[in-house]
């Protein structure tokens, strides 16, 4: 009975100590960030968001890609909380710095790299993502291979950064070596009764695959410098779906 327990004991440490090197942690691990995701957390091992690993987000189409860039701001100023920087690299940029302000960001904190060259992008988010004094980076990078998502991975378990790889309209989507796959889809948004102007930036928020966690989709919205759940939209994707775009 005693060997029994000490088994189980030693086999909860060795899945708690790969899920930490993974990224996942318990709440009680160094300080939890509050990314004020609601229910979407509860989709990580742990019901953590996973920093220091990397998450890649897919945009078909110009119009996902725009509601994903958002969606990253809106994850990048609680990320930067502490004052920290992140790096933006790209070779064709489309985020507007001063946009950046209603996420609660100083566009003057991010660093933005662009590059000319398709082929010196990759070695310069592996770069970045090497130096511990930053919080985040973001590569908008259209195609990645196994193994080069891999050596991107080695990087962030050494330094504990936050990487997003958001790739736009990518000729071919593989398996690689990121934490989570995302597919960020804009929604309309709802104006206050007697309220000009438009409403609230929405996103539909499909959580594609998530390692150690489960799939599903839910819908958000940006609101007094925080992310809200819209609980009345939220469902979980039928296997088949998420069986077809994994």
């Amino acid at each position: 009975m005693k060997q029994a327990v000490e088994k189980s004991e030693l086999i909860a440490k060795l899945q708690k100590e790969i899920l930490s090197l993974q990224g996942f942690r318990t709440a009680s691990d160094d300080k939890r960030l509050q990314f004020g995701l609601g229910p979407l957390e509860n989709a990580f091992p742990n019901h953590v968001f996973p920093t220091g690993a990397v998450h890649e987000f897919i945009s078909p189409g110009t119009a996902e890609a725009a509601a994903t860039t958002g969606f990253l701001a809106g994850m990048l100023g609680t990320l930067m909380q502490d004052k920290k920087s992140c790096v933006w690299i790209s070779t064709h940029r489309t985020i507007f710095p001063p946009g950046l302000k209603v996420f609660g960001i100083e566009p003057d904190r991010i660093i933005f790299i662009d590059l000319n060259k398709e082929k010196d992008l990759l070695w310069t988010v592996e770069e970045a993502l090497k130096c511990e004094a930053l919080a985040a980076v973001v590569a908008e990078v259209k195609e990645i291979s196994l193994t080069e998502s891999r050596r991107l991975q080695l990087a962030v378990e050494r330094s504990r950064v936050t990487g997003f790889l958001h790739r736009c309209n990518p000729n071919k989507i593989e398996n690689i070596a990121c934490v989570s796959r995302w597919q960020i889809r804009p929604i309309s948004s709802e104006l206050e009764p007697g309220m000009p102007g438009v409403g609230h930036p929405r996103w539909d928020v499909q959580l594609l695959k998530v390692r150690n966690g489960t799939a599903g989709s839910w819908q958000l919205q940006w609101a007094d410098g925080r992310f809200e759940h819209i609980p009345v939209l939220s469902k979980i994707l039928p296997s088949a779906y998420i069986k077809k775009t994994g």
